[in-house]
């Protein structure tokens, strides 16, 4: 390609909208146009990219034995009815009508389409396994979408489903599955890290993330250095805590005036923050057939005062599955007769269901809010001043130094950015939509199934938050819009350099490199500013002094100099350099 025939929009600045690394180089580099919020028009340049990460993907996935196809992105919504998750949902999922006032959404996965395909079209257990794949445009209405392509509200993702005999094969699909994904991300050249992770809406039985390392990233990644575990924060599990130990102190109503805060109550009794245990009050409701509340029921959690509530793993806990909500003011007043600052387990005004932290079941004379403003108590025990919780629960977010849960070491955490998850979902999809097959016996069988997603427009964004410099993106090689660029110097004024520059873009096309010639006639520093922007992984340049020399400058974008080497043997390094 010839930059003259491209089209190449780069900025000297940022939008002021543009927030993060990735979103500012992006658009920097002419890769993306803002339309709306969270919805981006991918420019030449950026859609390049897009291309060979799809390339990439389709290739991995055809060899792992998936089948392609497409599936619509507005779907009915009586699919979505029989999953009952058009309900579920919620105002992510977005709803519209066609002109005869029917339901349908706009998708943001397509379990519901695919199983419908698979109940029609696989009647057999000789028809299995099988897998089927798209890479499609899938829209979810966030919330608040910011962060350019990381989270955006339309974007393009591959998702797979997998369909299966028994949880058996449908495992070996699982792990076909995983192994593929680690083929993709190993020739994207990326660095990243599969950890356990929770199915949340999807649903499933177990279920895998694939991060990408980045200090920017949104998901906290929690591993043990010194094993194979690895998980993300929402899975990681905190170390059962050692015995109870016995009560020394007495149960004491402590002054705590304008401490509302378990660190200031801490600094003000000169304790360790470990001592005190924060109180969090949730809700529960029993609705009618029409959605109107019949019963609330109140929960107070119990977790330690430096420990952060896991909300994911309290969704788990027998009593909050079916979802719950924080409970408002007018409740916390009503069942613990003050306000929030200074709540704990004792002297409640109407009975809830405590639920404590496994650390915080293990605590002895703690410190908790008294239910009085401006006091707390202190030297508070189980069993002796209050009673033992109703549930001990896995509750809390591990921390950096926590006992690794497979005994082999202490759990560090990293940043990252989810591009992949992988999920074994069962029958959660197939047993509402009767998706079954026939087995040898000639009786219908519920098919497993699996679903495998990658964020294919997110990758970019993943990849530049991994790889940049001040300079601009650095990509990887196999994900660079152009591999390599030549930029020679005076190509509108010297016939040398254009008849060299054009010799050498020649000889490369022949040999398949993607290659881009500047034939722009740019100035040296706008032009070589550009592409170190832009971020191709090789530069060629050409200059009237270095032909006279016969030799050529060869630089590698994340090379500090350029190297000099002759004009004879620059198309081979380029290859060597480019293939190693």
């Amino acid at each position: 390609m010839k930059a003259s025939q491209f089209f190449i929009s780069t900025l000297k600045e940022a939008p002021a909208d543009a927030e993060v690394v990735s979103h500012q180089l992006m658009m920097r580099a002419g890769m993306i146009k803002r339309l709306g919020a969270g919805i981006y028009s991918y420019m030449p340049m950026g859609l390049r990219v897009i291309r060979k990460v799809e390339a990439i993907i389709r290739e991995e996935m055809n060899r792992a034995g998936a089948v392609e196809l497409l599936m619509p992105v507005v779907q009915p919504a009586e699919l979505w009815q029989e999953t009952g998750r058009f309900g579920k949902m919620g105002p992510e999922l977005l709803r519209v009508k066609d002109r005869h006032d029917r339901d349908f959404i706009i998708q943001p996965t397509s379990e519901e389409v695919v199983t419908d395909i698979a109940r029609q079209e696989l009647r057999s257990y000789r028809q299995l396994p099988r897998n089927f794949y798209h890479i499609q445009t899938k829209f979810r209405d966030e919330r608040r979408p910011r962060f350019g392509v990381m989270r955006g509200r339309e974007f393009t993702m591959k998702d797979a489903y997998s369909f299966d005999r028994d949880v058996e094969s449908g495992r070996r699909s699982y792990q076909a599955m995983y192994d593929a994904y680690c083929r993709i991300f190993d020739r994207m050249g990326l660095r990243y890290r599969a950890v356990a992770a929770d199915s949340g809406a999807i649903g499933g039985d177990s279920s895998q993330e694939f991060q990408v390392i980045a200090e920017t990233g949104e998901d906290a990644i929690v591993y043990c250095p010194q094993s194979d575990y690895a998980a993300n924060i929402e899975k990681a599990e905190a170390a059962a805590p050692g015995a109870r130990p016995a009560a020394i102190e007495a149960m004491t109503k402590t002054p705590t005036p304008g401490k509302s805060t378990c660190g200031d109550v801490a600094q003000l009794l000169g304790l360790p923050l470990q001592r005190t245990v924060k109180s969090l009050v949730l809700a529960t409701d029993q609705l009618d057939d029409k959605g109107d509340i019949l019963k609330s029921t109140v929960w107070l959690l119990l977790v330690r005062g430096d420990h952060d509530l896991n909300e994911v793993k309290a969704a788990k806990v027998e009593g909050l599955k079916e979802g719950y909500r924080f409970a408002t003011v007018a409740e916390i007043e009503d069942h613990f007769g003050c306000k929030p600052g200074y709540l704990g387990p004792i002297g409640l005004s109407k009975p809830v269901k405590v639920i404590a932290d496994r650390e915080v079941a293990a605590m002895a004379d703690f410190i908790c809010g008294a239910n009085e403003p401006d006091f707390h108590l202190t030297g508070v025990n189980w069993g002796r001043d209050l009673p033992e919780p109703d549930v001990v629960a896995d509750l809390r977010n591990v921390l950096a130094g926590d006992p690794s849960p497979d005994g082999k070491g202490s759990l560090a955490i990293q940043r990252g950015i989810e591009v992949g998850h992988v999920f074994l979902l069962g029958t959660k999809y197939s047993e509402p939509m009767r998706a079954t097959y026939l087995d040898e016996t000639g009786k219908p069988r519920l098919m497993v199934m699996g679903c495998y997603g990658i964020g294919v427009t997110r990758l970019l964004g993943a990849a530049i938050e991994q790889n940049n410099d001040e300079r601009g993106i650095v990509w990887p090689t196999a994900m660079a819009p152009f591999a390599a660029v030549i930029c020679p110097i005076g190509y509108d004024r010297s016939a040398e350099v254009r008849a060299a520059a054009d010799a050498l873009y020649a000889q490369l096309m022949a040999q398949g490199v993607d290659v881009m010639l500047d034939d722009r006639g740019e100035r040296p520093g706008a032009m070589f500013a550009d592409w170190e922007l832009i971020g191709a992984p090789q530069r060629v340049v050409f200059s009237d002094r270095g032909l006279k020399a016969g030799t050529v400058e060869l630089q590698g974008r994340r090379e500090a100099q350029a190297t000099v080497v002759p004009l004879a043997d620059v198309a081979a390094l380029v290859k060597e350099r480019l293939n190693a």
